[in-house]
């Protein structure tokens, strides 16, 4: 079997995603992520220009060989559009080799070490009504485990909190921030969520890079009482060091890593025990085969897997991490924020959403497609992440 063809499809069916398809000689396709929010034609072009003459001829079922020719084949390694393409490849090839087996993806990695894959949905409120409405929403539709994000007393615009704003694309949202606010008010929010919904809901939040090592060793202190499952990003992880101030100030439970691309970004947080949960996504990390490898890695300092889950990871993406949940022993939690109608609609799959929890399916390979026809129906729009400023004007992390 050879490779014979292999294209990028750009969608927007809601939000912009980039897909690779790749075709053997044999009829069978696979599909592959490289989604990148924000970036995304840099991506289509590192994929059109570079990475697919290079698939062209090759045998789908050298999955590792290719991945290494990749990723050392270019001289200039890692970096998030790199890897995104890098896992696009990977994850295609995975999909073509369950489908020649006719097995599902999962079975090609060990077979299931668990029924059903455990999630966590969003739930935001510029304040604490809000939130309430928010989250019992997210009990509705089954979810076992929410992660609380909610506005800050003085603030327009905070990061989780959908305010409705609808920007041209041209340039990103921006969003405001002070430090000593929200650290004064989030304690309050989690005691306001416990009184209403009781000690055994599990909770989590998401700081999202803002705060320094010593703010957020005073923040997984505050919030003990309140018996996170997690604190995530708490302060930004290029900074490794950081990480073992906080640790030494805090039982609270530390999932980081959803801006890593390789394993090199978790040595020092994995080798010294930092952290409980990495948080990379297949679609981000290089695809289904390093990914695997960094649970692996993890799972010999007991720090289990939290695959990074949010919209703008397709459905294709959404798959390979169930398939990857299902089969490792060192299953954490999988974030699930779901897609869009249409976007189910472009890409069908067999993945399954059932109280709260997720099931790949048994459809050989991801079990996923995609409709090319509706996808072409709707075209890339810019669109932008927010970025963030302190009150006085100074660009702040996001």
């Amino acid at each position: 079997m050879k490779i014979v063809d292999a294209r990028v499809v750009l969608t927007s069916p809601g939000r912009n995603f980039v897909t690779l398809k790749v075709e053997t000689d044999e009829g069978v396709t696979g599909l592959g992520d490289a989604t990148l929010n924000g970036r995304e034609l840099a991506v289509v072009g590192y994929l059109r220009d570079h990475v697919v003459p290079l698939l062209l001829g090759t045998d789908p079922y050298r999955i590792e060989d290719t991945w290494q020719a990749l990723y050392r084949g270019a001289y200039w390694r890692r970096g998030p559009v790199t890897m995104a393409a890098i896992a696009a490849v990977d994850v295609a090839l995975w999909d073509i080799k369950a489908k020649v087996a006719g097995l599902p993806l999962y079975q090609l990695l060990g077979g299931a070490s668990r029924e059903r894959v455990r999630t966590y949905g969003h739930a935001s409120g510029r304040d604490i009504p809000e939130l309430f409405d928010s989250i019992r929403a997210r009990l509705a539709e089954g979810y076992p485990a929410i992660r609380v994000q909610t506005g800050v007393p003085g603030l327009e615009r905070v990061y989780g909190v959908h305010h409705g704003a609808t920007p041209d694309g041209a340039r990103p949202v921006v969003e405001d921030w002070d430090t000593g606010a929200y650290l004064r008010s989030l304690p309050g929010v989690f005691d306001a969520v416990r009184q209403e919904f009781g000690p055994e809901l599990t909770l989590l939040h998401d700081a999202h890079h803002r705060l320094t090592p010593i703010q957020a060793a005073r923040l997984g202190k505050d919030l003990e009482p309140y018996d996170l499952f997690w604190l995530e990003d708490c302060t930004p992880a290029e900074n490794q060091d950081g990480l073992r101030l906080v640790r030494r100030h805090t039982t609270t439970p530390l999932a980081i890593g959803e801006v890593f691309n390789t394993v090199f970004d978790y040595q020092t947080l994995v080798g010294e025990q930092l952290i409980d949960y990495v948080r990379s996504a297949v679609t981000h990390f290089g695809g289904v085969s390093p990914l695997r490898k960094l649970f692996d890695f993890a799972a010999q300092h007991q720090i289990k897997s939290a695959i990074h889950g949010p919209e703008d990871i397709s459905p294709v993406g959404m798959a390979a991490a169930i398939h990857l949940d299902l089969a490792i022993h060192n299953f954490g939690i999988q974030e699930y924020a779901g897609h869009t109608p249409l976007t189910h609609e472009v890409f069908p799959h067999a993945y399954t959403f059932t109280d709260g929890y997720l099931h790949p399916g048994e459809a050989p390979g991801l079990g996923i497609e995609l409709d090319e026809e509706l996808a072409s129906a709707h075209p890339y729009e810019p669109a932008y992440l927010p970025i963030n400023r302190l009150q006085d004007g100074t660009i702040h992390d996001w």
